[in-house]
């Protein structure tokens, strides 16, 4: 059988890239041309992910939720605790920020203290009407607000917990903005050029902090920091990559050409992201360092080859031709297997991690396509290389290391195993300890202002991340039956004395406003109606809902009174207590309401993201899984021997059961962020694994089947190439470190130390298991011919090729 991509095919390659240079460097500058043209098309997410599919339930009910009662997510909280704000001169700066805000046609509400409205009984109409709360012509008067202030914490119950906090004295405001703006591009712009700079105004003239926060604020400046690191992350990855870079081959014009093309591969990528239409998320903005991190190992592992090459016989046009002829598949094998781990991410049914997953293999097939071509096309315009670009080659320190590893590899491998056991035992007890996190903030950057505000609020007003229950009564103004409000009532109570939820809003509120209002606001009447109460309040009630136009009573029930709604807040301390909190309120939802009498669902962001952060773990073993398969698969292509598919796969397993072992450890819990490192490592880890048995493999035939000597052979020609890219990886991985989000430290980190695990387990386990197990395979007959021909040819096979073609 013809093997797959063989030498005649890369000499081929060869033969067409270093002839055709100029039209190669056209065609590429062309390409480079056309995406940088689709950049007017980046678009940027206005949303937090949703990790559910469409049709799972959960985001069914969710839909049907919205489908009711609109955007939940459409409130913006303003607040201080500074008692200055009942004074004349702050009252008035405060009247004036809520009267600019309220003017803008972005903002459909503001509920504050200067546009209050209470409830008044109008007897001649059998209707409740609003009327303000404080009288204008007073507000000069400083014992008049006091008054007001008062007023406020003892007489309107309905606003304690929404405006005000009767304890700490904490008051705020709520913005509601057009729901029909909350996920566009509208909402940013209002956000960072009207309402930011209304706030900074009211401070600056006031001298009082305010406290902003709500989940389209929250978004707003998630997002704005999301692109702000963009540029952050593509600096310091040139930099930081580049000066490695540097200092191993001590070569400006080398360093210089893989930035070059690593630069070509950041402008594809934006280009390549806008094609495909695909939104700049908190995972699609990681790409554009991404490819530079993937694409200077690629250029390492070719302008090595080079030198080594041209080291051989001085040649530059036969080393050049050489690099691709003899390590062609290789490459190619390395960079797909790289991708592969990032492929795997397509196969989970989640939108957001697919679009990672596409782009992500896209730009690594292209980075690596790039290095291919360009690096033989600049080297051949350039000087030869001097004495002191190839030292590198022969540096004593890079040369100790690999004798140490030799050394042990040799004369202590009963010590690597008993090393490696007890890094997995290690790794199985941290296991045990890892935490599930389904917070939607955990992540987002700790140092930011509008992060210490939704701590703020959830200390005063007991969280900012709203949790809805939508109750169907399957009735006609069911929802308004005293019985069903009572039961609501009793559901209220249960939500109230947990301590992570505050207290809800409901029609039962309202109700209970209503009564009061019915006793002239006497606040010992903030309660529902009795019986009889009832039959003189009903007609008040449904004249003013039929009337409520400019208020938020129609918020909590469906205008054929059928359907309500209950909202209350969650600390969103780390997510893990959702689980538990939702499996209490649902029991005491199926004592109330039972089925099929009563549809209830429990909804809103807090909640699906957490479940959605569960379905995230699932699918996301499940790829790692189909990872393990597909690498596995790929070894059984290129060795046609099972048992190299176990030497593959154990030193790349080991060291992501450490990283998992130290999550467990050190309490970093799985999240969404955390969940990624594992598929990418492992993808980016098996490259060198695979690296190290194509070259082993190549010793062989070299020298005569003799295992030893064939793996420390190839210590000799792989592990400097295996060395360099490791430490590339590990600090160009490091780079996410700087990020001032907590998933994007943690996937940095975790994924940079996973591969400093998997370089020591390549250079170390691999070669160890190799001796032990390929014992069997000590003949050409056990070790059958490769079917993709990745080895490296010699000399003498490339130079009869070429005489055969000419």
């Amino acid at each position: 059988m013809k093997k797959l991509l063989g030498i005649g095919f890369w000499e081929l390659i060869a033969r067409i890239i270093l002839r055709n240079r100029t039209a190669l460097l056209i065609g590429i500058f062309l390409i480079t041309a056309l995406l940088a043209t689709q950049w007017k098309d980046l678009k940027f997410t206005h949303t937090e992910a949703n990790l559910i599919p469409a049709d799972d339930k959960v985001n069914v009910d969710y839909q049907k939720f919205l489908g009711r009662f609109g955007e939940e997510g459409n409130l913006i909280i303003i607040a201080t605790k500074d008692k200055k704000i009942f004074t004349p001169k702050v009252y008035q700066a405060w009247s004036d920020l809520m009267n600019t805000i309220k003017s803008s046609k972005e903002v459909s509400l503001v509920l504050s203290v200067n546009n209050l409205q209470k409830l008044t009984r109008n007897d001649s109409l059998s209707t409740f009407e609003f009327k303000p709360l404080v009288d204008q012509s007073k507000v000069q008067d400083e014992h008049y607000l006091k008054q007001i202030q008062s007023e406020l914490f003892t007489k309107l119950p309905f606003y304690e917990g929404l405006l005000f906090n009767k304890k700490s004295g904490a008051i705020r405001s709520a913005v509601y903005l057009d729901k029909k703006i909350v996920n566009t591009k509208k909402r940013k712009e209002y956000i960072l050029n009207q309402l930011i700079p209304a706030i900074t105004k009211f401070e600056k003239d006031s001298g009082i902090v305010l406290h902003t926060s709500g989940m389209p604020y929250i978004r707003t400046l998630n997002a704005k920091t999301i692109v702000d690191e963009i540029a952050l992350f593509i600096g310091a990855a040139l930099l930081i990559t580049s000066l490695i870079f540097f200092y191993f081959f001590r070569s400006f014009r080398a360093t210089l050409i893989s930035l070059v093309v690593v630069i070509i591969g950041v402008m594809w990528s934006f280009g390549i992201l806008a094609t495909l239409g695909f939104e700049i998320t908190v995972l699609t903005a990681l790409v554009p360092t991404l490819v530079i991190v993937i694409g200077i190992p690629n250029c390492i592992f070719f302008i090595n080859k080079y030198h080594q090459e041209y080291h051989k016989h001085a040649n530059k046009a036969k080393a050049l031709q050489r690099v691709i002829t003899k390590t062609g598949t290789a490459t190619l094998l390395t960079n797909i297997t790289t991708a592969v781990g990032f492929a795997t991410f397509i196969a989970t049914n989640n939108v957001l991690l697919r679009e990672f997953g596409i782009v992500t293999t896209i730009n690594i097939l292209a980075i690596y396509l790039l290095s291919l071509l360009l690096i033989p096309i600049f080297f051949s315009y350039i000087p030869s290389p001097i004495p002191r670009h190839l030292g590198h080659l022969k540096r004593e320190s890079i040369t100790k290391f690999l004798k140490w590893i030799v050394n042990t590899v040799k004369h202590k491998r009963v010590g690597v195993y008993f090393t490696a056991v007890c890094l997995l035992v290690f790794g199985v007890i941290g296991i045990g300890k890892i935490k599930v996190s389904g917070s939607i903030i955990e992540d987002m950057p700790k140092n930011t202002t509008f992060y210490k505000d939704i701590r703020f609020f959830e200390k005063e007003f007991d969280g900012v991340m709203p949790l809805e229950i939508m109750i169907d009564t399957k009735k006609k103004n069911g929802a308004l039956k005293l019985s069903n409000l009572r039961k609501m009532e009793e559901l209220s109570q249960t939500i109230t004395d947990i301590p992570e939820l505050s207290k809800p809003l409901s029609i039962v509120n309202v109700a209970k406003s209503f009564n009061q209002a019915y006793y002239n606001g006497n606040p010992d009447f903030y309660a529902l109606p009795s019986p009889q109460e009832e039959l003189f309040l009903l007609p008040y009630i449904k004249n003013s809902l039929k009337n409520a136009k400019d208020n938020q009573l129609k918020s909590y029930i469906t205008s054929d009174g059928s359907v309500a709604r209950m909202t209350t807040f969650i600390k969103d301390e780390n997510g893990e207590k959702m689980e538990a909190i939702e499996a209490h309120i649902r029991n005491k939802v199926n004592k109330l309401f039972p089925s099929p009498r009563y549809e209830v669902i429990i909804t809103g962001k807090a909640s699906v993201f957490q479940k959605g952060t569960k379905y995230l773990l699932d699918n996301l073993l499940s790829s790692l899984f189909f990872a393990f398969f597909l690498t596995g698969g790929l070894v059984v292509i290129m060795f046609r021997s099972f048992k190299m598919v176990l030497v593959a796969i154990i030193p790349n397993l080991l060291p992501l059961l450490m990283t998992a072992g130290l999550m467990g450890f050190l309490g970093i819990p799985l999240k969404p962020s955390t969940l990624l490192v594992f598929g990418i490592a492992f993808g980016m880890s098996v490259d060198d694994t695979l690296r190290f048995l194509a070259q082993y493999r190549l010793e062989l035939s070299r020298n005569d089947w003799r295992i030893k000597k064939s793996v420390f052979a190839t210590f000799d020609d792989a592990g400097i190439s295996m060395f360099y890219t490791s430490i590339i990886l590990f600090f160009g991985f490091s780079v996410f470190m700087l990020s001032s989000f907590g998933g994007t430290i943690a996937l940095g980190g975790l994924v940079a130390l996973t591969l400093f695990f998997g370089m020591l387990s390549n250079l170390v386990l691999l070669p160890s298991l190799v001796l032990t197990l390929n014992k069997t395979l000590a003949n050409q007959q056990e070790l059958p011919e490769p079917t993709i021909d990745f080895l490296e040819h010699s000399d003498e096979d490339i130079d009869e090729l070429e005489m055969k073609n000419k």
